[in-house]
């Protein structure tokens, strides 16, 4: 593995991460009222057209990262749906 892919993963990684306090927030709260939903529904798709994107030019490290993001993304919105 180059480098320019172990710093795309580790950069993936800190971006993941990035999303955990948030969520694990909501989980324990269960409180969204300061949780965009009009901004989580385009971070989705614009996050899907990443992984396309990451197809596209065979990029793991785009993949990956933008299918975990994408997974905490939506657990956000379904969060925010069922705690409205």
């Amino acid at each position: 593995m180059d480098y320019v892919t172990v710093l795309g993963l580790f950069t993936g990684a800190l971006t993941v991460a990035a999303f955990l306090p948030q969520l694990l927030k909501v989980w324990r709260t269960k409180s969204t009222r300061d949780i965009s939903l009009g901004m989580f529904s385009v971070f989705c798709t614009a996050t899907f057209l990443w992984i396309v994107y990451g197809v596209l030019i065979n990029n793991v490290a785009v993949i990956v990262t933008n299918i975990l993001v994408i997974v905490q993304a939506l657990i956000l919105v379904a969060f925010k749906i069922k705690y409205h």
